[in-house]
Formats: C-alpha cells, sequence, structure tokens
C-alpha cells in the first residue's frame, strides 16, 4: 500500500518541505495519510481492475482472433479440396480426350493408307484384297499413334527426359 501522496510526489514534496511535529496538531502527512488514504486505496484497486479487465480483453480478442484463424484455415481447406476434385477430373477429362485422339487419327491415318493400298492395286502394284490389308494395318497404326502420344505426353510432364 503506498504512502499517503506518493503516488502523486506529495510526500516527497512534504519531506523536502521540512515539516516538524507541533504538540496536540497532527502532522501534515499523517493528517493526507488519514484523509486521503481512502481514495488512494480507491485509486489503486481501479487501477488493477482496469488491469485486469485489459488483460481479459486481451485475450478474448485472441481467442476471437484464433476462431477466425481457424475459420479461415477451413475455407481454404475447402478450397484446396475442391480445386484438388477439379484437378481430378480435369486429368480425367484429358485422358479421355487423349484416347479419343488416339482413335480420330488412327481412323485417318487409316483411312490415308487405305488410299495408298487402293492405288497401289489399281495399279497393279499389289494383288491382295485393299480392304484385306486395311484391315490388317489398323491394330499397327493405334499401337503406334498410342505410343507417339503417350510419348509426347511424357515429354511434356518431364521436359528433362
Amino acid at each position: 500500500m503506498p504512502v499517503v501522496g506518493q503516488r502523486f510526489g506529495l510526500a516527497h514534496f512534504l519531506g523536502d518541505f521540512g515539516e516538524r511535529k507541533v504538540a496536540g496538531l497532527p502532522t501534515w502527512t499523517a493528517f493526507l495519510a488519514r484523509r486521503m488514504s481512502p481514495a488512494i486505496r480507491t485509486c489503486v484497486t481501479t487501477e488493477e481492475r482496469q488491469a485486469n479487465l485489459s488483460r481479459k480483453l486481451a485475450r478474448a480478442a485472441n481467442l476471437l482472433r484464433t476462431r477466425v484463424d481457424v475459420a479461415l484455415e477451413q475455407q481454404n481447406q475447402d478450397l484446396l479440396k475442391a480445386m484438388n476434385a477439379r484437378t481430378r477430373m480435369q486429368l480425367r477429362l484429358q485422358a479421355t480426350v487423349e484416347g479419343l485422339s488416339v482413335a480420330a487419327i488412327t481412323y485417318y491415318v487409316v483411312g490415308l493408307f487405305g488410299y495408298l493400298v487402293k492405288g497401289a492395286h489399281d495399279s497393279r502394284l499389289l494383288q491382295a484384297e485393299p480392304s484385306l490389308i486395311t484391315g490388317l494395318f489398323v491394330p499397327f497404326a493405334a499401337l503406334a499413334i498410342w505410343y507417339v502420344v503417350r510419348r509426347v505426353r511424357k515429354r511434356h510432364i518431364d521436359p528433362g527426359e
């Protein structure tokens, strides 16, 4: 508990003033101690309450900030899950498109090969039936085109190779 006026510098002032006790009368220090101590105790108590309230408010603000951070992290996690699902869907779609591309390219290559075989047959360079040779060519063309598409895809994924 602070001495009377110590908080406000009054005790130091009265000590410098050179106060002397007069018979039958209280000193200024004793008088002020008796009259001002309750007010000073009230000030000290109020200051302690304010400090306690400030600590509680800081803790509540930290808890609120933590709650907001947790909510933001949950939103970020949800966004990442959605992005992951979209990426998986895009990869499946890309694989489907690659498969269709192999089929389409094979169709056109086999068609061009068929024209070549028909031309060779018509010019008597080839004795076999053109549709038979073209039909036998289909699996080889499909396999070769699939291999080329696969290599191109790998080259795009791993540019160092």
